[in-house]
């Protein structure tokens, strides 16, 4: 079984994410969405468990795809869980630059791991989810740049965080 993982922080999860998590099931027999705690970024707008919720029920709509959280490092989770490839995607040049140094970098951790770095859909090259915040904070309509599967829950669990009510 060729099993890939799709890492990232997922804060939250975009439409980009949501169409290279479809792209990667076309192509693996099984895709987990890998979600990581980032110790270089801020502790991150939404808490990990609601980005678990998030991208659990993108993946629920796309058949052999999961979601888990990871607090390690991404070649720990894929010894456990049996996977042998990262997918990753690239917007633009800067990005896929970023994406060879972290693949030259797994190759140290664990030689038979292969990562394939896929370019955004170019409808998507714009789409973050830094971008998304922005929008979320300004009150701006998030249109598609979340999947529909899951917009509604990311703008009230934004309103209730905003509130006060965590």
């Amino acid at each position: 079984m060729r099993h890939a993982v799709i890492t990232g922080s997922f804060d939250p999860v975009t439409s980009g994410h949501e169409d290279l998590i479809r792209r990667a099931a076309a192509m693996f027999d099984r895709v987990t969405v890998l979600i990581l705690a980032n110790t270089e970024k801020a502790s991150g707008l939404f808490p990990p468990s609601e980005r678990l919720r998030f991208c659990g029920a993108v993946c629920a709509g796309i058949p052999g795809a999961d979601a888990m959280l990871w607090g390690g490092l991404t070649s720990d989770a894929m010894e456990k869980i049996g996977a042998r490839f990262i997918v990753r995607g690239a917007r633009s040049g800067s990005d896929f630059d970023y994406e060879y140094s972290l693949a030259a970098i797994m190759k140290r951790f664990d030689p038979a791991i292969e990562t394939l770095v896929l370019p955004a859909a170019p409808t998507l090259a714009e789409v973050s989810s830094t971008y998304v915040r922005d929008l979320l904070k300004y009150g701006a309509p998030l249109g598609d740049a979340v999947p529909e599967v899951c917009r509604a829950d990311v703008e009230e669990t934004y309103r209730r965080l905003a509130d006060g009510r965590g």
